[in-house]
C-alpha cells in the first residue's frame, strides 16, 4: 500500500478547490444556520473581554502613582502571545480526540482555563492593584501574559471552527462575527472596567445620589467573567454538537511535520521575504502614537474617562468602516489605499505631539482640570482621524493578505501573515516604550549635578525640598525620530509594495512539485 506525499496531499486539495468554485455560485443563507452564527459571535466577543483588558491595563497603571514608562514597557510584553501564536497553532490543529470533536477538544478546556485564570486574578488583584502604593508589575504581567496565550489560542480554535461550523455557502460570514464580536468584547471592557469602576464617571453619569467609588470593584468584575466563562462553556460542552459541514473530499489531515513544514516553505518565496522585511518595520514610524498618545494625555491632565468616552463610540466606527472601504480594497492594487494613508498618519504624529504639548494650558484653571468645550472638540476630531486611518490602513493590509495567500492552504498562509504583522507591531510597541525613560533628561531644580534618574536621587531633591524638572522631554524626541524614519521607509517601500502588488498570483504560490525517489 501507497503512503501518500505531501505533493499528493495538496493536488487532492487544489482539485478540492475546483470542486468548490463550481458550488460558489451558491448564495449565502443562515436560513438553518443561525445558532451556529450567534455562537460564533457569542464566542468572538470572549475573546475580546480578556483581549480588551489587556488594552486598558496600560490606561488603568497609567493612573497609577510611581508607574513609570519602564513599567508600561514591562506590561508590553502581554501583547507577544498573538504575535507568537503560530509556533503552537499547528499543534491546535493537529492533535485532538476525535469522540470529544477536533475544536472542541481545545476550546472546552482552554476556555475553562480562562475562567479560572479570572478567578484566580480575581483573588489576587487588589494585591497586584492596590488603590494606593506602587502595582506590582512582574505579577500583573504574569497573570495577563497566560491569559492572552489562552486567548490567542481561543483565536486559532475559532478561526477554525469557523470554516466547519457554518454551511459552505455561509462562511463568509465567519469574518463578520470576527470582527463585530472582537470589538464587542473590547467595548464591553472599556465600558465595564474603566468606565463603570471609576467613582468621577459614576458620580458624574449615573447616579443620582454621589457615593464612593464606582458601580464595580475590578475584583467584582473578574469574578463575574470568570464564572460567565465556566458557565457558557458548561452549557457548549453539553449541549453544541461539533458537525462538520464540509464534504468528505475536503477531509485532508496534514501532520504537525508537514504543516511547519508548509510554513517554512512560504517563508522561502522572494515575496515573502521581502513582505516580512517591510511588515516588520512598517509600525516603527507610529509606533510613538500608536503606544504613548493615550498615556501622554492622562500624563497631561486628560482624566481617562474622558478619552474612554471619546474611543467607545469610534468602536462603532469601526465596525462599519470596512464595509465602507471594501469598493476600494477589494480590487487588483488594495494597497494602494495602504500607501496613501500612510503621509496622513504620519502627520497625526505631530499633531499628537502639538496637541499633548499644549494640553496643560488649554485645560488647567489655577491648578484645576476644567476642559473647555473646544478642546473636546479638537481632542475628537484628532483621535478620530488617526483611528479612522489606522482602520483603513489594516483592512487595507488584511485585503492584500487574502488575495496574495496560497488557496490550497489559506489558513496557514493568512496565520503566517498576520503573525508577522503583529510582531512588526509588538516589538516596535514595546521599543517605543522602552525607550521614553531612557531619552528623557531630568533635573534637580535645586542640583544640577543630580539628574533624578532613579528613586534614591528622586528621593534626595524631594528631601533636599527640590523638585524634579523635565529638561529634555523623551516623549516629543522619539515622535520626531519615528516620525523621519516613516517618512525615510515610506520613500523606500513605496516602490516595492506598488512593484509586490502587481506581482501575478504564482508569484506567491509554494512551489510543492518534487521529484519522486
Amino acid at each position: 500500500m501507497t503512503v501518500p506525499t505531501l505533493e499528493d496531499e495538496l493536488e487532492n486539495l487544489t482539485a478540492v478547490e475546483k470542486i468548490d468554485d463550481s458550488n460558489s455560485a451558491e448564495k449565502p443563507n443562515l436560513k438553518g444556520d443561525w445558532l451556529n452564527f450567534f455562537l460564533l459571535l457569542l464566542l468572538y466577543t470572549m475573546q475580546g473581554i480578556p483581549f480588551g483588558l489587556a488594552l486598558i491595563m496600560p490606561i488603568i497603571l497609567q493612573s497609577k502613582k510611581n508607574v513609570s514608562y519602564k513599567d508600561q514597557a514591562i506590561f508590553s510584553l502581554v501583547t507577544w502571545p498573538e504575535s507568537l501564536k503560530l509556533i503552537w497553532a499547528p499543534l491546535v490543529d493537529a492533535l485532538y480526540v476525535q469522540k470529544m470533536g477536533r475544536r472542541k477538544s481545545w476550546l472546552i478546556p482552554v476556555q475553562y482555563l480562562m475562567g479560572a485564570c479570572f478567578i484566580y486574578m480575581a483573588g489576587n488583584i487588589d494585591e497586584w492593584l492596590p488603590e494606593t502604593g506602587k502595582p506590582d508589575i512582574l505579577k500583573l504581567v504574569t497573570g495577563f501574559l497566560f491569559m492572552r496565550m489562552l486567548t490567542a489560542t481561543l483565536d486559532i480554535v475559532v478561526d477554525g471552527w469557523s470554516l466547519t461550523m457554518l454551511k459552505r455557502n455561509n462562511v463568509g460570514y465567519a469574518s463578520t462575527c470576527n470582527s463585530t464580536g472582537l470589538v464587542t468584547g473590547i467595548m464591553i471592557s472599556y465600558i465595564f472596567f474603566v468606565l463603570l469602576t471609576s467613582e468621577d464617571f459614576s458620580n458624574k453619569y449615573i447616579r443620582i445620589i454621589p457615593d464612593v467609588g464606582g458601580l464595580f470593584t475590578i475584583k467584582s468584575l473578574f469574578y463575574a467573567c470568570g464564572v460567565l466563562f465556566i458557565l457558557i462553556t458548561t452549557l457548549i460542552a453539553i449541549f453544541k454538537k461539533e458537525k462538520d459541514n464540509r464534504s468528505e473530499v475536503d477531509h485532508l489531515k496534514i501532520n504537525i511535520i508537514q504543516n511547519y513544514s508548509l510554513i517554512l516553505d512560504i517563508l522561502k518565496l522572494p515575496g515573502i521575504k521581502l513582505l516580512t522585511l517591510t511588515l516588520l518595520t512598517a509600525k516603527i514610524g507610529f509606533a510613538t502614537t500608536n503606544s504613548l498618545e493615550t498615556l501622554k494625555l492622562i500624563d497631561a491632565g486628560v482624566p481617562k474617562e474622558n478619552i474612554m468616552l471619546i474611543h467607545t463610540p469610534l468602536f462603532v466606527v469601526k465596525m462599519i468602516l470596512p464595509l465602507v472601504v471594501a469598493k476600494y480594497t477589494s480590487g487588483p492594487k488594495p494597497m494602494n489605499v495602504y500607501l496613501i494613508a500612510t503621509p496622513y498618519r504620519l502627520l497625526m504624529n505631530i499633531s499628537f505631539a502639538v496637541l499633548i504639548y499644549y494640553t496643560p494650558t488649554l485645560i488647567l484653571t489655577h491648578g484645576f482640570v476644567n476642559i473647555p468645550i473646544y478642546y473636546h472638540a479638537l481632542l475628537i476630531f484628532i483621535v478620530a482621524i488617526h483611528e479612522i486611518l489606522e482602520c483603513i490602513m489594516r483592512v487595507s493590509l488584511l485585503s492584500f493578505f487574502s488575495r496574495i495567500s496560497d488557496s490550497r492552504f489559506g489558513a496557514t498562509y493568512m496565520s503566517l501573515l498576520g503573525t508577522i504583522l503583529s510582531l512588526g507591531a509588538a516589538w516596535s510597541s514595546s521599543v517605543a516604550i522602552g525607550m521614553i525613560d531612557f531619552l528623557t533628561y531630568k533635573e534637580c531644580s535645586l542640583d544640577q549635578k543630580n539628574n533624578c534618574s532613579t528613586s534614591d536621587l528622586k528621593n534626595i531633591c524631594k528631601t533636599n525640598g527640590g523638585e524634579c524638572i523635565v529638561i529634555v522631554n523623551g516623549y516629543y524626541v522619539e515622535t520626531a525620530v519615528c516620525t523621519i524614519i516613516g517618512i525615510i521607509w515610506f520613500c523606500i517601500f513605496r516602490k516595492i509594495l506598488n512593484n509586490v502588488q502587481s506581482k501575478d498570483r504564482s508569484y506567491w504560490l509554494v512551489n510543492i512539485k518534487r521529484p519522486r525517489k
